[in-house]
C-alpha cells in the first residue's frame, strides 16, 4: 500500500509537485528556517521529542497497556481466550506510532526544506528495520542507537562510496544477524556480564588462596 502510495503522489496531476514533492520551505512564524538560531531551535525541539518519546514509550511499556501487547505479540489467540480484544490495543498502537510518525514528519521537513514521494519508498521502512537489529531489539534505546550508527554511516559512505551504499547496508544487516542478534545494546550487556564474571572468578581465587 505505501508503495502504491507512492507511485500516486508521483503523479503530477495529483498536486502534490509529482517528483519534486513540496519545497521551497523559507519560513515558520516569520523566521527564515535557515537562519542558525532557527536551526538550533529545532535541532532543540527534535532532541526534546526524543526523550519525550522514549519517556511516554517506557511508561506504556510497564503499563498494563504495553504487557498486553507483549502478550499479543507473543500469543494472540490466548490474549483473546482471556477476554482481550487484540484489535484495540493493536489499533491504539498504530495510531500512537502514526501520531509520533507526524511529529516526526513536522520536524524532519523544515530541516532538509523539501519533502518529495520518495520518503515513502519501502527501503525507507527497510532501513527502520536495520536501525532496531543494529541497535538491539526488544529495547527502547537501541533503535535510537541504532539510528545513529546507520545515519552516520549512511552519511560516510554516500559521500565516499555512493555506488556501494546499499551493499553495505545489507551487509550491515545480514553481519549483525549473525553475529550480533542482540545489536549494540547486547553487545554492552554481554561486556558487562563478561566483566562481572571476571570480577567473580578473581574473588573466588583470592578467597582461596586465602
Amino acid at each position: 500500500m505505501t508503495f502504491a502510495a507512492m507511485l500516486y503522489f508521483f503523479r503530477n496531476e495529483t498536486g502534490f509537485g509529482g517528483n519534486n514533492g513540496f519545497t521551497d520551505f523559507k519560513r515558520i512564524a516569520g523566521y527564515s528556517i535557515t537562519s542558525p538560531e532557527m536551526r538550533v531551535t529545532l535541532f532543540a525541539l527534535s532532541a526534546a521529542m526524543l526523550m519525550a518519546t522514549l519517556v511516554l514509550c517506557r511508561y506504556l511499556v510497564s503499563s498494563k497497556f504495553g504487557r498486553v501487547l507483549m502478550a499479543i505479540r507473543d500469543a494472540e489467540s490466548r490474549v483473546m481466550f482471556l477476554g482481550y480484544n487484540p484489535l484495540h490495543y493493536k489499533l491504539a498502537a498504530w495510531t500512537l506510532s502514526a501520531f509520533l510518525c507526524g511529529i516526526a514528519g513536522a520536524l524532519y521537513v523544515p530541516q532538509v526544506g523539501i519533502i518529495n514521494p520518495g520518503e515513502m519508498s519501502p527501503a525507507n521502512s527497510i532501513e527502520i528495520a536495520i536501525w532496531v537489529a543494529v541497535g538491539g531489539r526488544a529495547t527502547l534505546i537501541g533503535p535510537v542507537i541504532g539510528a545513529f550508527i546507520v545515519n552516520l554511516s549512511k552519511s560516510f559512505f554516500t559521500q565516499a562510496f555512493p555506488e556501494y551504499w546499499l551493499f553495505f547496508l545489507g551487509a550491515l544487516f545480514v553481519g549483525v544477524t549473525l553475529w550480533l542478534p542482540q545489536g549494540v545494546v547486547g553487545l554492552w550487556a554481554q561486556m558487562r556480564e563478561k566483566r562481572a564474571n571476571r570480577r567473580a572468578t578473581t574473588s573466588v581465587s583470592l578467597d582461596a588462596a586465602k
